[in-house]
């Protein structure tokens, strides 16, 4: 759980809410499908990988059911454990229910996700509805998420702290030529509870012990408010049959964090039944209010964290994939395609010190570490 604290709280509901509300112009319900995935991460002494399966048919012309089942399993070294703690191996579930009905030019969706681990227990409806207008060529959408999440901690029957998510999402996307779609999307997300992590320290210097530092539990406020605004694009290359897209997401929150994010993505198509693509993705942010690599002294302020996430950090993503379809003929299925997508992340800390490196008090190696993520997928629709 300590390494997907923030995840935890807040994905599910986002999924959800774009699942929701973020449908593209020309109302229409989802393609009967089902998805099977691997996906794997591995950096930073961190190794994740799972399963998953999606599933979604229609129910007449007006209503289609999804379904999806998610696995983690975790096994951490990450520097975070290392330094304080030792090496854990967890496994997370998730099962996820979604429904759309389509009236017109209307699309209402409903979304539930029950995720499951040894210390973290999150359940999160969602509600969406979108609507096509202009002759489709623009398409309004809205949504909202709740979380509820129960936090425990393995080693302490008498620690239980609850944290609730509410998120807010309102969408815009036109067609502005045959070649050329817009989108921009606003979100609000409010957490209050329980909002850091019952395993993470703090360190503060203490010159009374052998490493000249000490540490003490994280504290965090029980509340959090943040914001973000994304705009992207899609442009059709008629000539190579190609397309390009770029986009720019803006995040800041109460907790003092500000950051943005950049991404450009080329996909094209080669013979007849592949599809490759290359993505780029930049990734900059400023530390929170009360995050230090190292206090002076214990119980230095009201809030205390040492959370790298929340340090000043950037980001580098590259990524590659590739999609061969097939089965255009088989009787059982309309197509299939198989999928496969790399991802190679590099994160740089600018005030998180990597203690395993040794070094003065304060002035150890800053940490950085190169991290991959896998998927490997196979869609077949019906």
């Amino acid at each position: 759980m300590p390494l997907r604290r923030l995840v935890s709280l807040r994905l599910p509901g986002l999924l959800l809410v774009l699942l929701a509300a973020g449908k593209g112009a020309a109302a229409v319900l989802p393609e009967e499908r089902a998805d099977l995935l691997y996906h794997r991460y591995d950096g930073g002494g961190v190794k994740v990988d799972g399963p998953s399966v999606l599933v979604r048919k229609n129910l007449g012309s007006s209503v289609s059911l999804g379904l999806n089942y998610y696995v983690d399993r975790v096994t951490s070294a990450s520097i975070d454990v290392v330094t304080t703690a030792s090496e854990y191996t967890e496994k997370r579930t998730e099962q996820s229910v979604f429904v759309d009905y389509l009236r017109e030019k209307t699309t209402m969706s409903l979304g539930y996700t029950r995720s499951e681990e040894s210390d973290f227990d999150a359940s999160t409806a969602s509600v969406g509805i979108s609507q096509d207008l202009f002759g489709d060529l623009t398409t309004v959408s809205i949504g909202f998420a709740y979380g509820d999440n129960d936090i425990s901690k393995n080693g302490d029957d008498n620690f239980h702290e609850n944290a609730k998510v509410r998120s807010y999402r309102v969408g815009l996307s036109q067609i502005l030529t045959r070649n050329l779609v817009m989108s921009i999307a606003y979100e609000s997300i409010i957490d209050d509870g329980y909002l850091n992590n019952p395993y993470r320290s703090v360190r503060y210097r203490d010159a009374g012990t052998s490493l000249g530092y000490a540490y003490q539990p994280e504290v965090y406020p029980d509340t959090r408010n943040s914001s973000a605004i994304a705009l992207r694009g899609n442009y059709f290359l008629e000539q190579w049959g190609s397309a390009v897209n770029a986009g720019v997401r803006f995040y800041e929150d109460n907790w003092g964090i500000d950051a943005i994010t950049y991404e450009l993505g080329y996909t094209f198509p080669y013979a007849e039944n592949w599809i490759f693509e290359a993505s780029l993705r930049r990734h900059e942010q400023n530390e929170a209010d009360f995050y230090s690599d190292l206090f002076p002294y214990q119980n230095a302020q009201n809030y205390l964290a040492r959370d790298k996430e929340l340090s000043n950090f950037t980001s580098t993503a590259f990524g590659v994939g590739a999609s061969y379809e097939f089965g255009r003929s088989w009787s059982l299925i309309d197509r299939g395609s198989l999928n496969f997508q790399y991802d190679w992340i590099y994160f740089d800390y600018n005030d998180f010190r990597d203690l395993e490196e040794g070094g003065a008090v304060g002035e150890e190696p800053e940490y950085s570490f190169s991290a991959y993520v896998t998927r490997i997928f196979a869609s077949f629709w019906f």
